[in-house]
């Protein structure tokens, strides 16, 4: 844990009021021997440490007073929210300060909710940041189909970009109503649809809605009872042509350590050939990882429509 400790002593959160979402040390990234089990998170004006095993209490004290002893230095008011993951199990408590109601955090200048005292996921997810800005980028104009909306980060980047018109599907409906709460947070109170159904029982639906010019797909990698991406990415994926605009893009995203980007490309190769790989989004540079196998893979796509035979 020592190279964590030193690794604190030069973090520096960003207060600008344009980035307030960010890692600032990504154990997981195995760039910090025998720290591959903690993280340590911006959500301003509040620091989460994630622990994926169980701490001591000693050792959850040394990191507290790690982080009191920086905070100083940088005089800034010490909040920090602790939450471990083990067995099964995940454990979240507030260590010092105090969390604000709403926590509304700024990611390039887009708001967003965050929750960092329930469950495991917190509203936003830090390492599909460069995701979000290409959808951003890419938006203007286009119909887009977001699915797995989640907190619909996705469609408040499109619309933002100019978007005319995003559909954002979730089976979760608390997360989906929180994506229509950011969307009123960022002025965005036209141009979005949310359902809130399972995605596999909607193609009809989807295809009414349609076609799409840019499709956004951003599964959980293994949520049983929804996604599992060994066996449901390929089933989700043939269903893609019946959906796409001629020339339309595609981002196809996949976080699984155990699954390498040659699983995603050839899904995609053995289910819809007609789709051609551009490029590979790149993560944030704070998320870099000994393994770009093991990290987040954003995988851009451009669909062109089979030809009709004469």
């Amino acid at each position: 844990m020592q190279l964590f400790l030193e690794a604190i002593d030069a973090i520096n959160p960003s207060t600008q009021a344009d980035n307030g979402a960010e890692r600032l040390i990504h154990g997981r990234g195995g760039l910090l021997p025998e720290c591959e089990h903690l993280c340590l998170d911006w959500f301003a004006p509040v620091l989460l440490l994630t622990s994926f095993k169980a701490l001591e209490d000693k050792a959850v004290a040394q990191l507290q007073q790690r982080l009191a002893a920086r905070f100083a230095a940088l005089q800034l008011p010490l909040n920090l929210v602790y939450q471990y993951r083990a067995g099964g199990q995940t454990h979240t408590e507030l260590l010092a300060g105090e969390i604000p109601e709403p926590h509304i955090v700024s990611e390039r200048g887009r708001k967003f909710h965050v929750h960092l005292l329930r469950g495991q996921n917190h509203g936003l997810f830090l390492d599909m940041s460069n995701g979000r800005q290409w959808v951003a980028e890419q938006a203007k104009y286009k119909k887009v189909l977001n699915l797995f909306a989640y907190t619909c980060g996705f469609s408040v980047a499109a619309l933002s970009g100019g978007a005319d018109e995003v559909v954002n599907i979730d089976m979760a409906k608390g997360a989906l109503s929180t994506g229509k709460q950011n969307h009123m947070l960022n002025d965005l109170g036209a141009g979005a649809r949310f359902l809130g159904h399972d995605i596999f029982k909607s193609w009809g639906k989807l295809r009414k809605l349609g076609p799409y010019d840019l499709l956004i797909a951003d599964p959980p990698s293994n949520q049983k009872g929804s996604f599992v991406a060994t066996k449901d990415y390929v089933r989700l994926l043939r269903h893609l042509p019946e959906l796409l605009n001629d020339g339309a893009d595609v981002l196809l995203c996949l976080n699984a350590p155990e699954l390498s980007r040659a699983f995603l490309m050839e899904q995609v190769a053995e289910a819809v050939p007609q789709l051609s790989f551009i490029e590979q989004i790149a993560n944030p540079a704070a998320f870099a990882d000994v393994d770009a196998d093991r990290a987040l893979k954003v995988l851009h796509y451009r669909y062109h429509a089979a030809e009709v035979s004469a």
